[in-house]
């Protein structure tokens, strides 16, 4: 499928930074800029966490956190409220389900559901699991990738009509925001340990990361991190 970029042309995004981290929540925002096929923006892909990997990047995000979006003066760290932000300032496109339109109300749903329900879940088990072990808050993190899992209930009822996406009969910020999360799920191992995913909801995620979008972030990400590494990327 190709990516959805407005009909205008390549959108221009001098003067955007998108401060990132490899395969972290701020992919969200990196593969929808590369749907909608943004050009110009700057992007900065630092280890994780960078508030203790990346010397000073709390003087330019108080919180510490990725993503973290400047946009001229708009500064922005909601991994799904980006996306949204995107959609809007770089539309009329594809990706954005708009008010008069039968599945608005599912696409807010989504991209909420997405953060809120299922990838929240997931940061509590790769915090106490995997980043801070001794802590001795292990089983809570297991707890809570076992709630991941069940969570996906709507998701997996969703596809099971067939669907390719899920709302509005196409690719959408919805499915960016979702697919992240599962892909995350498969990341930490949490599809294998307490999974499976369903049959549907894991052919759903193999068609989002078969986009070109979703490669050519991956590809980005990887050459930026590099950048960084080699000292040639900064804050």
């Amino acid at each position: 499928a190709a990516s959805a970029a407005s009909s205008a042309g390549s959108p221009d995004a001098s003067g955007m930074t998108l401060y990132h981290c490899e395969q972290a929540r701020s992919f969200r925002v990196l593969w929808t800029l590369h749907e909608l096929g943004v050009k110009g923006y700057r992007l900065v892909t630092m280890p994780f966490p960078p508030r203790f990997a990346a010397e000073g990047y709390t003087k330019v995000n108080v919180l510490g956190t990725i993503p973290y979006l400047v946009d001229g003066e708009t500064r922005m760290t909601e991994s799904c409220g980006i996306p949204m932000y995107l959609v809007e300032k770089f539309g009329p496109t594809s990706l954005q389900v708009k008010p008069n339109e039968p599945d608005f109300g599912a696409y807010l749903n989504w991209i909420t559901h997405a953060d809120a329900t299922l990838t929240f879940p997931q940061t509590v088990f790769l915090r106490f699991v995997m980043q801070e072990a001794k802590k001795g808050l292990g089983e809570a993190g297991v707890a809570y990738a076992k709630w991941f899992i069940a969570r996906l209930r709507l998701v997996d009822q969703t596809l099971s009509d067939g669907r390719e996406f899920l709302c509005a009969g196409r690719f959408t910020a919805a499915d960016v925001c979702v697919a992240y999360a599962l892909q995350l799920g498969v990341s930490l191992g949490l599809d294998k340990a307490h999974g499976p995913y369903k049959p549907q909801t894991m052919a759903y995620l193999e068609r989002m990361r078969a986009r070109p979008a979703w490669q050519a972030a991956c590809e980005e990400e990887k050459a930026s991190r590099a950048e960084w590494d080699a000292g040639r990327s900064k804050l």
